[in-house]
C-alpha cells in the first residue's frame, strides 16, 4: 500500500509553488484590484471573468461556478489527479523531495497512474530524440532538411525518430522500470502476438504536450513507401491524452497568445514549426482532428476572449481546406474574439510558403485580412449562378441562415448588408429583414437556426411548442434580495457606466430570482454591460435580441424603462447594489458549504475537509472585505 505523504512536506509544496504561476499555465490572468487576479474560469464556460486568484493567500475562487481552494485543489480539479499525484507533480516542479510514512518511499508503487504515464512519455521523447542522430534516421533528417528545418529547429520542438524494429522503445522503457500494463495504457506500445510491441516504428516523431507543458502523446509521420499505415499516426485516446482536448504547440505558444491576445490555428506539425521559426510564435495546430469545442475553450481562457482578441485560421485553398474553413465557421460564434482566415498564394501551407518565399511571407500571411464569416459566405454564394433571379434567391436561402446565427445584432445587420452586396441584390433592406426574421424564428425555437424543412422564404414559421418561462419562485418585490437584484439590472440596462466593468464579472446564479438570472444571461450574451458605454441603443437591442422568448424580452423592456427607487442615482448608489448582490451570493455559498459539511459529519475525506475549510475561510474574508470596504472590495 502506498505510503502517506508527510504533512510537513505537503505544506512545503503548498507554500513553494505560487498559485498564480500554476493557474497562469492554463489561462490568462489580469489585475482584479486588491492584490487579486482574475480570468475566465477553466471549469465552466463564461464570457466575463468571475474566476479570481489571491496570490497572497494562495487561494482561488470562481463566483460563477463556486469552485475554489488552494494550489493543490486547482491542479487536482483541472488535471483530474488524486491528491498524492498532485503533490508529487508540484513537488517535482519545486524541487522538493517528499517523505512517505507507513513504509517509506517506493516510486514504482506510490506514484499514481497519470504521473507514471507522463514519466513514460518523457522517457520516450528522450529516446526518440537520441535516435534522430543515428544512421537509420537519415531519412528523417532529410525530410526535415527538405522542409527547411535544421538540427536546432528539431531540438527546439523535441522532434525525434522511432526505430523501424518491433520493440526498441518497449524494451527501453521496460529497462526503466515501466510495466507492460503501463506501456499499453500509455499508448506507446500495443499488443503483439508475443507481447507488447512499439506502436510507432520507422517514423518522424513530434511530442505533443498539454497546456502545462507535460508530454501526453505523439504525432508520427510516415517516411517510407513500404509503411502501410496512414500518413500521420497519433497516440490513441488514453487517460492522459484526448485528441479533441490538446493543441500541438500550445506549451510553446500560450504565453505569447495571452500577451498578444491573438492565436494562429494551422493544420499540421510542420506548419507550427514554420510559423514559430518565422516569428509567428502564437501558432498552434489540432492533432489529427477538426478544430472543435474543447479547442475553443482552451483558446478562450488564454485570450481572455474579448472583442480585441484575434483568432486567425490558415487553411489550404483546395476543396478540403474550404470545407475545414466552413466547419470552423460553424463554431465561430463561440468566440467573442474576431475570427479571420488566411490562405497562402498557390494553396501553399505555411511550411511550403516559408520554403518558397521566406519568413516575411509567413508573417505577412497571418496578418488578419479576411473575416471568417466573409470567406464562408463567399464560398456559399460562389456555388450559385448570380446572374439569374433564381440563382440569387437560392443563394440567399442558404446564406441568410448563416448570417442569422450571428448573435450581436449590430454585426448581424452589417454582415446582412454585405451579403446583399455579394448577391447583387439592390434592395438591401429586404436581405436585412430576411436575416432578422430567421434570427427571431431561431431564437423562439431556442436553437441556432431554423429546423430542417423549416420556413421557406417569406413563409410563416412552423408551429413549435411555446417556450417555458424561467422555473423557480416568482418575483417578490418585498424580498430585499429581489429588490436589490432588480435595481442592479436596471442600472446595467439604463446606466451601464455606473456598474461597469464590475457587473460583467457577476454570474447569472448570483441572481436568486430565475427571471432576473435570465436577464443577466441576456446581458452577458449581448457582450456585457460594457457594450452599453458607446452605443446605448445598439446595446439594448442586442440584449433584447439575446432574450430566449417573449417573457424575458418583456422583462428586459420593463427594467430598461422603470424608474429607480433611489433619490440620487450615482456611483455610490450603484456600488451599494453591486455589493449587496455579491455579499448575499457569498453568504449563500458559505452556508451551502457549511451545511454540506454538517450533513457529512465525520464521513468527509481529510483533503475534501481541508479544501472546504479553505473555501469557507476565503469567502468569509471576502465577505468581511465587502462589508468593510464596499465597492472598493469588488
Amino acid at each position: 500500500m502506498a505510503g502517506r505523504i508527510n504533512d510537513d512536506d505537503v505544506k512545503a509544496v503548498r507554500d513553494a509553488v505560487p498559485i498564480d504561476a500554476v493557474v497562469s499555465e492554463y489561462l490568462q490572468l489580469r489585475n482584479a484590484g486588491g492584490g487579486n487576479l482574475k480570468g475566465l474560469c477553466p471549469f465552466h464556460d463564461e464570457k466575463s471573468p468571475s474566476f479570481q486568484v489571491s496570490p497572497g493567500k494562495g487561494l482561488f475562487h470562481c463566483f460563477g461556478c463556486q469552485e475554489g481552494g488552494d494550489t493543490i485543489a486547482f491542479v487536482m480539479k483541472i488535471d483530474h489527479l488524486t491528491f498524492s499525484e498532485t503533490v508529487e507533480r508540484l513537488a517535482a516542479k519545486a524541487g522538493i523531495t517528499l517523505r512517505y510514512e507507513e513504509g517509506g518511499y517506493n516510486p514504482s508503487h506510490q506514484r499514481g497512474e497519470r504521473i507514471r504515464l507522463i514519466e513514460a512519455h518523457k522517457a520516450a521523447a528522450d529516446f526518440y530524440r537520441e535516435q534522430l542522430d543515428g544512421p537509420e534516421a537519415e531519412i528523417a533528417r532529410r525530410f526535415l532538411a527538405e522542409r527547411g528545418f535544421d538540427q536546432d529547429a528539431a531540438a527546439h520542438f523535441g522532434v525525434g525518430y522511432s526505430p523501424a524494429g518491433w520493440d526498441h522503445l518497449t524494451r527501453f522503457l521496460r529497462g526503466k522500470g515501466f510495466s507492460d500494463k503501463e506501456l499499453i495504457a500509455s499508448g506507446l506500445s500495443q499488443d503483439g502476438r508475443r507481447g507488447p510491441i512499439d506502436r510507432f516504428r520507422g517514423r518522424l516523431m513530434w511530442p505533443i504536450s498539454d497546456t502545462s507543458g507535460e508530454i501526453v502523446g505523439f504525432g508520427a509521420r510516415k517516411l517510407r513507401d513500404d509503411d502501410n499505415g496512414p500518413k500521420y499516426l497519433n497516440t490513441p485516446d488514453t487517460s492522459i491524452y484526448k485528441k479533441s482536448q490538446v493543441l500541438y504547440g500550445i506549451d510553446l505558444a500560450k504565453r505569447d497568445i495571452a500577451k498578444a491576445s491573438r492565436a494562429v490555428v494551422v493544420e499540421g506539425y510542420t506548419d507550427v514549426m514554420a510559423c514559430h521559426l518565422a516569428g509567428v510564435t502564437t501558432a498552434i495546430a489540432t492533432c489529427g482532428t477538426a478544430f472543435g469545442n474543447d479547442h475553443i475553450k482552451i483558446l478562450r481562457r488564454l485570450l481572455m476572449d474579448n472583442g480585441s482578441a484575434r483568432v486567425i485560421f490558415t487553411f489550404d485553398g483546395d476543396a478540403a481546406g474550404q470545407k475545414a474553413a466552413l466547419r470552423a465557421f460553424e463554431d465561430d460564434q463561440k468566440f467573442a474574439a474576431e475570427t479571420y482566415i488566411a490562405i497562402a498564394p498557390d494553396n501553399m501551407d505555411p511550411c511550403d510558403l516559408r520554403l518558397a518565399k521566406g519568413d516575411d511571407a509567413v508573417r505577412d500571411l497571418v496578418e488578419p485580412r479576411t473575416p471568417l464569416f466573409e470567406f464562408a459566405l463567399r464560398q456559399i454564394v460562389g456555388r450559385y449562378d448570380l446572374e439569374t433571379p433564381a440563382g440569387r434567391a437560392a443563394a440567399l436561402d442558404e446564406a441568410a441562415p448563416v448570417v442569422a446565427r450571428i448573435k450581436n445584432s449590430s454585426s448581424q445587420h452589417e454582415v446582412a448588408v454585405q451579403l446583399a452586396g455579394l448577391l447583387g441584390i439592390l434592395d438591401t433592406q429586404f436581405v436585412v429583414k430576411r436575416v432578422g426574421q430567421l434570427a427571431r424564428w431561431a431564437r423562439d425555437r431556442g436553437e441556432r437556426g431554423p429546423a430542417p424543412g423549416g420556413p421557406s422564404r417569406g413563409g410563416p414559421p412552423q408551429q413549435v411548442p411555446a417556450p417555458k418561462a424561467p422555473s423557480g419562485p416568482a418575483l417578490n418585490l418585498r424580498s430585499p434580495a429581489h429588490r436589490t437584484e432588480r435595481e442592479l439590472l436596471k442600472l446595467a440596462l439604463q446606466k451601464p457606466a455606473l456598474v461597469s466593468p464590475a457587473f460583467d464579472a457577476y454570474g447569472a446564479d448570483e441572481f436568486t430570482a430565475p427571471p432576473y438570472a435570465a436577464v443577466r444571461q441576456c446581458i452577458a450574451d449581448a457582450g456585457g454591460a460594457e457594450q452599453g458605454l458607446a452605443e446605448p441603443r445598439d446595446y439594448l437591442a442586442a440584449v433584447l435580441d439575446a432574450a430566449p422568448h417573449d417573457s424575458v424580452r418583456n422583462l428586459v423592456t420593463e427594467l430598461a424603462v422603470e424608474v429607480f427607487h433611489g433619490k440620487s442615482i450615482d456611483e455610490t448608489y450603484a456600488g451599494m447594489q453591486l455589493v449587496q448582490v455579491r455579499l448575499r451570493a457569498v453568504d449563500r455559498r458559505i452556508n451551502d458549504v457549511q451545511g454540506s459539511l454538517a450533513r457529512l459529519g465525520s464521513n468527509v475525506a481529510p483533503e475534501h475537509l481541508a479544501a472546504a475549510q479553505n473555501e469557507v475561510w476565503v469567502l468569509q474574508q471576502y465577505a468581511q472585505s465587502l462589508r468593510s470596504h464596499g465597492a472598493d472590495a469588488l
